[in-house]
């Protein structure tokens, strides 16, 4: 049986001991710069870009020659090893790695990696990039031509001073290590706003330093005294954890609270779901400022607070998995007329209602837009340490449910 030899590498030349393994094979995948380093080989030289191709090519050549694929650094790690297991199994692959670019990295910079958040963001759509970073202390990223050293700063750096936190904008240092290895080899270092002002070569690693954000032991149950609000403007404890509880929020994904009003609910959606990015959405100048507040307490950077109404402030969204309506300014059938064709299956969204208004409308509105509903009016009672009671206005959550497609 014909073998498939990954071999990874971290400098300018190939090592013996691979030079010798190439010779058992016939055929070699490789990028145009690795290319340059088998000269005087007699195998045959095969672009490993663009990689669907390659891979179709290795279909064909297997079944009668050893194939070997060049790959930088260590091909199972954020490599292409998953890529050929996943098209030609465990038995068929053999594996040589080299140190990483993070390792060469760290060392670079002489800083410790054991404790950083690894983070590639090559070939990959991520909608909000500082929201994955600034929950860290220290982020390695490998970076493509789309996510570039710069426009990561710049990006960190605009989130940053929209949230008005100038300390940690400040204080947040940026390293980047350039063509590792090589003759052009440069290490970098600066601030945000200096970094978003350079340019760097393809071929990079990216370190960013971050005052870690405090945090504490519990993710859901923050109080009304915990969150910064106006007058007493705040879902109450016992209605935020029923309609948490109705959102089924995903791991990952887009959340849009539209009326967020101090973003509480947004708030705890964050520490519950780290890598879901949320989008606060609220009209009122003063509400804008108590989820900033509350964003920077609790260093909830996956929250991208929208100062605006909806539905107009929605478009340039991307198109969520979960919709919470906590205040629609009488604009609920626009609202949802809105959202859910945006929705995918099993998409969520989740309307609370006080007025009898809401209440009445909410259940059609969502069903001639082909969600299936459920209703769950709660009331809240609580009782001082004297045994005083304190009665509250119940709360109807209407729930439309986007049901997958049966096959």
């Amino acid at each position: 049986m014909h073998k498939i030899f990954v071999f990874g590498l971290s400098e300018s030349v190939l090592p013996s001991q691979v030079l010798q393994q190439l010779t058992l094979c016939r055929h070699i995948f490789a990028t145009p710069r690795m290319q340059t380093l088998l000269n005087g080989h007699s195998g045959h030289l095969h672009n490993i870009s663009p990689l669907q191709k390659a891979v179709d090519t290795m279909h064909t050549l297997l079944p009668s020659s050893n194939i070997a694929v060049l790959a930088s650094g260590d091909p199972l790690f954020f490599g292409i090893g998953k890529r050929l297991i996943n098209e030609f199994g465990q038995q068929r692959l053999f594996f040589s790695p080299a140190l990483s670019s993070i390792q060469r990295a760290a060392a670079l910079f002489r800083v410790p990696w054991d404790d950083a958040t690894i983070l590639s963001l090559h070939g990959r759509n991520c909608s909000h990039i500082p929201g994955r970073i600034l929950q860290q202390g220290k982020s390695f990223l490998f970076t493509d031509k789309t996510h570039s050293p710069d426009r990561i700063s710049r990006q960190i750096k605009d989130y940053l001073q929209h949230i008005e936190e100038h300390d940690r904008l400040a204080a947040i240092r940026v390293s980047v290590a350039e063509n590792i290895g090589t003759e052009d080899e440069r290490i970098y270092k600066g601030s945000l706003t200096e970094t978003a002002e350079q340019r760097f070569s393809p071929l990079n690693v990216m370190l960013v330093e971050n005052i870690r954000p405090s945090n504490i032991a519990y993710r859901l149950g923050l109080s009304e005294e915990d969150i910064q609000h106006s007058r007493g403007l705040i879902t109450k404890n016992e209605i935020r954890a029923a309609t948490l509880h109705h959102l089924r929020l995903p791991e990952t994904g887009v959340f849009w609270d539209i009326g967020a009003g101090s973003g509480s609910i947004s708030i705890e959606s964050a520490r519950l779901n780290p890598n879901l990015t949320l989008y606060a959405i609220e009209h009122r100048p003063e509400e804008i400022l108590n989820i900033k507040e509350n964003v920077r307490r609790y260093g909830c950077y996956n929250i991208i607070p929208v100062h605006g109404l909806a539905p107009e402030s929605l478009a340039p969204l991307p198109a969520p998995d979960r919709v919470f309506v906590g205040g629609s300014k009488g604009r609920l059938a626009e609202i949802i007329a809105a959202t859910a064709s945006l929705l995918p299956e099993d998409g969520r969204i989740v309307v609370n209602g006080l007025t009898p208004e809401t209440i009445n409308k909410a259940p059609g509105l969502l069903r001639q837009h082909g969600l299936a509903v459920t209703t769950a009016t709660i009331g809240v009672s609580r009782c001082d340490e004297f045994g005083e009671e304190t009665q509250y206005n119940p709360i109807t959550i209407t729930t439309g449910h986007k049901e997958c497609a049966r096959t």
